[in-house]
């Protein structure tokens, strides 16, 4: 009976080690202290906001860029059809941001 019970505490108290190394590994005490701290919770929202923003306009400017860059190359090919509406784009697109 005696080591059916010690089989039991040991295995109880491996369980325990498990968890708390699985919530070590989680920065649960890190996240209960920002959770306690809702303005400086606010900050890093705000800032991790603000980085995303920043990103998306970089990136959304790059990518019209280079669709800029091949439309004009599609322009210079002179495809019947096409041509004349990608250079009329092209030409709005030019009017907009200017010289």
């Amino acid at each position: 009976m005696e080591k059916s019970e010690n089989q039991l505490l040991q295995a109880l108290q491996d369980r325990i080690t498990d968890l708390a190394v699985s919530m070590e590994k989680m920065k649960l005490a890190e996240y209960v202290q920002l959770l306690n701290k809702p303005w400086r919770l606010m900050y890093i929202n705000f800032i991790a906001g603000l980085a995303r923003g920043v990103g998306i306009a970089i990136g959304f400017t790059i990518l019209g860029a280079v669709v800029l860059y091949f439309l004009r190359i599609l322009v210079m090919l002179h495809l019947p059809l096409i041509g004349s509406f990608i250079a009329e784009i092209v030409k709005m697109v030019q009017l907009k941001i200017g010289p």
